[in-house]
């Protein structure tokens, strides 16, 4: 059996390993949602959109606990280790996907140890930076990164994140010679970046989308293989560098083992939330696509995007020990 194969399947055993018992009247109490990243990303953004919903619909608090750090790493491990009572969950986005390769002892497997709960969204990443920076394009940005090998300060929320291999890719695909800073999340990035302390971020777009709109950083380009209807008029980063694509996916998942009714539970409160209207208003605002459908569905999605990133990270050459 193939990596992607086994990875595939142990997120839907995952899944169906959740059968441990729960009060009808789930919840009955607040239930604590882990973001692996500080306030003010895309992550934490999504997270307290949801949260909010989800509150109000089930008549409990759901309580965000930002714990960042370690390449989203401090956060996943506090989840995975809490106990499976449907009391836990945890923000899912891409560096769970990219760190089964990048990190060489992980303590823990994702698609292992979680048990997948709900698709939120998936949404382009955005190459961006200050508007002082002397390029309005990306063939300008890999010009001037050219003529000036090693000076431009490449900030991400993190080693490991979308935001971190998107760059990566960048960097492989153009010959472009970066500087890569790393943050604990995409707030501290963003407001360096804005500060003229770093030079170009390579975001998810919903954390960022009000920055550019307002005037504060300059979009160059999408990392999707389509132009963003929220950004309009920026093109794809693939339209200067053909086959680049990067594609940033958020959901929610449970420590494995944790009861299958809490995880239908959510999974339909959220597929109730991504098909309303005022809701799928905010997040197209915020540059993300709905991504509805069963536990099941949203596993599958875990194990795809996890074989992608693999291939990215080993040609990368990016190691974290």
């Amino acid at each position: 059996m193939s990596r992607v194969a086994r990875f595939a399947a142990a997120a839907l055993l995952a899944a169906a390993a959740s059968v441990t018992a729960i009060a009808s009247d789930y919840p009955n109490r607040p239930v604590k949602w882990i973001v692996p990243y500080p306030p003010g990303g895309t992550t934490d953004t999504l997270a307290r959109l949801i949260a909010a919903w989800l509150t109000e619909k089930m008549g409990q608090t759901f309580v965000i606990e930002n714990k960042p750090g370690g390449g989203n790493n401090i956060g996943t491990e506090v989840a995975i280790k809490s106990p499976p009572d449907g009391y836990t969950m945890l923000l899912m986005n891409p560096a769970h996907g990219i760190n089964a390769t990048l990190y060489t002892n992980l303590s823990f497997n994702v698609l292992n140890d979680v048990a997948p709960v709900a698709g939120i969204v998936t949404s382009p990443n955005v190459m961006e930076v200050t508007p002082s920076f002397p390029a309005r394009t990306v063939q300008e940005f890999i010009d001037y990164c050219k003529k000036n090998p090693g000076k431009i300060n490449w900030a991400s929320s993190g080693t490991g994140t979308s935001v971190h291999m998107s760059g990566e890719m960048f960097k492989m695909m153009t010959g472009c010679q970066m500087l890569h800073i790393p943050y604990k999340g995409a707030g501290p990035a963003l407001i360096d970046l804005m500060s003229g302390k770093v030079d170009v971020l390579f975001d998810n777009l919903p954390s960022s989308i009000g920055h550019i709109k307002g005037g504060k950083l300059r979009a160059l380009a999408v990392t999707t293989t389509y132009q963003e209807p929220s950004l309009p008029g920026i093109p794809t980063v693939a339209e200067t560098v053909p086959g680049y694509e990067a594609v940033a996916w958020f959901g929610i998942g449970m420590p494995k083992g944790s009861p299958r009714e809490a995880i239908d539970k959510i999974n339909a409160e959220v597929n109730r939330a991504l098909a309303d209207p005022g809701m799928q208003k905010k997040l197209a605002d915020l540059g993300g696509k709905p991504l509805p459908g069963t536990p099941e569905d949203f596993g599958r999605e875990m194990a795809k995007q996890t074989a992608i990133w693999e291939k990215v990270v080993k040609a990368s050459g990016a190691k974290v020990e």
